[in-house]
Formats: C-alpha cells, structure tokens, sequence
C-alpha cells in the first residue's frame, strides 16, 4: 500500500518566458531587423543619450549587450547595433495576446510582469495530457498565432519553475521531475535564489556558501546566526521546497486571503475546524466588501514538519459566502490533512469575478445572504469581531503577525 506521501499529487507549474520580448516584436514587424543586434532603450539618440536598455536581442547579447546597461556603454560595445526607443503601447498589446493565449491551456495564469507568467497546469492532464506536453502545445501555439517565442521551465513549484525556464534560452524547455527539486538547484550560484541580493551573497559567501546546495546544507545554528528567522524559510527554497500558489490575475487584486500560524502545534479537531470557519468568513466578508466572487479558492496547510502543501478547487461558479468557502476548504483539509499535528492554516481566493451570479432555476435570488449582508453591516459599524458564530464563541486564536489580510 502507498504511504499517504506518495498518493499526494505534485503540482503541474509552468513558469513562460518569452524570449528577448520586445526586440522580438520589433523583429517579427520589421523583416530587415532580423539577424541584427536590436537595442530597444529609453532614448532613440543611440550613444548620444542618457537612456538605459529595455531589452537586447540575442544578436546584441554576444556583444555583451544586456538590460538595465546605459546606452551608452551599449553603443561602446556594439555600435552596428540598430537601437530603438520602445514602444510601450504596442509591448503591452501583444501581451494581452500572449496572456490570452497561455489561458486556453487553464484558468490559474498568474501574470508577474509583461512577458512572463506562471501557470498551474495540474488539472489540465485529463483533458490536454501529461505537463510536458501541455509546455510544448503552449509554445507552438505562440510561435504560430503570435510569431514569438517564449522558453518554459515545468516543476513542481513556482521557485524551480522559474529558474527552469532561464537555463536553455531561447525558445527552451526544461522540466524538472517531482524529486529532482533540490539536485537540479543545488550546482547553481546562490544568486538564482529568490531573496538573495548582492548584499546577502557577499554575507553567505563569508560563511562558505556559494551554491544552493551549499545553503540547502548549511547547519541550522550557522544559518541562523547569519540571517536570523529569514534563513529557515530561504533554506526550503534552496531545498526546492516552494508551496506558493499559482494565483489568477484580476484587475484589482491578484488573491485575497488570511492565514494563521498557531502557538503551538495542535491535532484538535475542533480547534482546526474553528480556525478553518474563522479563516473561511474573514475572506468571504473581504471579499464581499471588494465586490468579488471567486471561483478558485486554496487551503494552504502546513505540519509539525514544517512540510507545506497547498490544495486549490476551481468551481462552476463564483462564492463569497463564509458557509461556501468553509465546505470547499474543509473538503480540500480532509484531503491534505494526515492526523499530524498542524502549524499553520491559510485559505486564499482567487479567479474573481464581479456581481451576481446567474442564476439557477428556482434559485433563491438573495446574493449576498440576509445573515452575511446583517454580520457586514455589524462589521461596519462596531468592528469585525463585534458579532461571531457560536461555534467559534469561546475559540478565538491570538493573533501572530502571519494573521494579516493578504491581497
């Protein structure tokens, strides 16, 4: 029989990026571009301006050519360069089409700036097949319908994803295998973790860590004599460890969620399904307040082990009620929870939508419920903790810093 480990099943993140974007544009609309070194900058006057690099082609790269360079030690290293102000306007529309594009493969696209996002493709297999074949369908279709090219990484989590998706530029595919996180990681310089700076490598380089492996091994005591409580959480990165969730994009919010980390550990039933109920009506009554109604919502969960899994549901329609998001939520708990006791709980919202939904036949047409439009109101005026459940009359948790909203 499988241990309960096994039986989890690991998410599917593709993290695209596309390729040298800007001056991929210029290239595809202006043929006699092509095969040149393409400058796009901040000033059209080439090493006349004060101007820096947006973006480099791969023909201005061997030139030393890179983003963020000023343009004038660009026009020192490659002066046969065809150098262009960008076009921000046109960038920003073929983005549109390339999110657009990334979202026929699933719903949970997370955008992280103009020509990159993630996507969480785990329950895409049935219908699409295994990740890899999803990462190769995505980029043919952006090759075909946009004429760019965009490289992917594929893993288990967005971190690993991330730094996949750098290693076999341009027009690459890199996926890591469930397990392999931390081997992948660990030969590369500890400059390709997420959190790490120039400051903070100059630091863990006088401790002797130059890779993530050499962080992954670091002992606990010296770690946290050289970052403090920091280092434990960049240390499960270095690990491969990442639980972050693959949050859909709304105008005005990406997610909006609440966690809670407890004193101490606890396996009480009550005492967790209490805390899931608290969680559960203070993200229907935010998002009651902002108007949405989301369809995707996420139980982050973490043990005694400080293993972390997060468990997302997309739904047919649209929910901003406490009692809804409490049925979701403790289903998605009875599925992760393995009777260990448990560190921490968050439940997060996302994929919104506005108004009322449509309504099913013989539908009660109430949205939101008089009971959560009564406790809303109370909230307003007296406080949100004014008027509560009686099943959480007595259960209220101290609150840690980890508490706050997220938005």
């Amino acid at each position: 029989m499988a241990s309960p480990d096994t039986r989890e099943r690991p998410r599917t993140i593709l993290h695209v990026d596309m390729d040298a974007f800007f001056a991929a544009v210029e290239q595809r609309d202006r043929p006699e571009l092509r095969g040149r070194a393409v400058i796009i900058g901040a000033d059209p006057r080439g090493g006349r301006g004060r101007g820096v690099v947006s973006t480099a082609s791969y023909e201005a790269r061997r030139f030393g050519v890179g983003s963020a360079m000023p343009i004038s030690q660009a026009w020192r290293a490659c002066p046969d360069g065809v150098y262009l102000p960008p076009d921000m306007e046109r960038y920003a529309r073929e983005s549109r089409r390339v999110m657009e594009t990334l979202r026929c493969f699933t719903d949970l696209v997370e955008p992280v700036s103009i020509d990159e996002a993630f996507l969480d493709v785990t329950a895409s297999k049935r219908a699409l097949g295994p990740g890899e074949v999803v990462a190769r369908r995505l980029k043919k279709k952006i090759q075909e319908e946009i004429g760019l090219t965009a490289s992917v990484g594929m893993a288990s989590s967005k971190l690993v994803a991330k730094v996949a998706s750098d290693m076999r530029k341009p027009d690459g595919l890199v996926v890591v295998p469930p397990g392999g996180e931390a081997a992948f990681l660990a030969p590369l310089p500890i400059r390709r973790l997420w959190g790490v700076g120039p400051r903070m490598e100059e630091a863990l380089a006088k401790a002797g860590v130059v890779t993530i492996g050499d962080l992954a091994r670091l002992e606990a005591d010296r770690l946290e004599r050289r970052l403090g409580a920091h280092g434990q959480d960049l240390q499960r990165l270095a690990r491969g460890i990442d639980d972050r969730p693959v949050l859909a994009e709304s105008a005005e919010a990406k997610s909006i969620g609440q966690e809670h980390t407890f004193g101490h550990d606890t396996a009480d039933p009550e005492r967790l399904r209490a805390m899931l109920l608290s969680l559960a009506d203070n993200v229907g009554r935010r998002l009651r307040a902002h108007g949405f109604r989301a369809r995707t919502l996420t139980l982050k969960y973490r043990d005694e082990t400080f293993r972390t899994r997060t468990h997302a549901r997309t739904l047919a329609a649209g929910v901003d009620s406490g009692n809804e998001i409490f049925d979701v939520v403790s289903a998605l708990f009875a599925e992760v929870h393995r009777g260990r006791p448990v560190r921490l709980l968050g439940v997060y919202s996302s994929h919104f939508g506005s108004g009322s939904p449509q309504l099913e036949l013989f539908a009660e047409d109430d949205v939101p419920s008089p009971a959560d439009r009564l406790r809303d109101e109370v909230a307003r005026r007296f406080g949100n903790d004014t008027l509560t459940r009686a099943s959480l009359l007595g259960r209220r948790e101290r609150r840690n810093p980890s508490d706050r909203p997220r938005e």
